[in-house]
């Protein structure tokens, strides 16, 4: 069985752009089949709540992380959704089992 992927959605607030990248993200993993764990934070939190997760996607400036940190803004403008898209299935499939 796959290991379950730990994602971690930062935006300045944890509310606002945070919920539409996560539900994007989760629509896309779905689409793939890849099981996952979504958790959202503000960006205050970010580098505590890094701790253990595979990937970080955010809307904000994220100080720095010993986790791939990735851009969610095409998720919030409609542009270069399919490059993010693989760039998050090519960072999570590549992840350990």
């Amino acid at each position: 069985m796959t290991r379950k992927r730990k994602i971690l959605i930062v935006c300045g607030t944890a509310i606002a752009t945070s919920t539409v990248v996560a539900l994007k993200v989760e629509e896309l993993l779905k689409r793939a089949g890849i099981p996952a764990e979504l958790k959202r934070c503000m960006t205050s939190e970010a580098k505590s709540a890094s701790k253990g997760v595979d990937l970080i996607i955010s809307t904000t400036q994220v100080p720095d992380v010993n986790v791939t940190v990735l851009s969610g803004i095409p998720y919030i403008t409609g542009m270069n959704i399919p490059k993010l898209e693989q760039e998050i299935l090519d960072i999570l499939n590549q992840l350990p089992e």
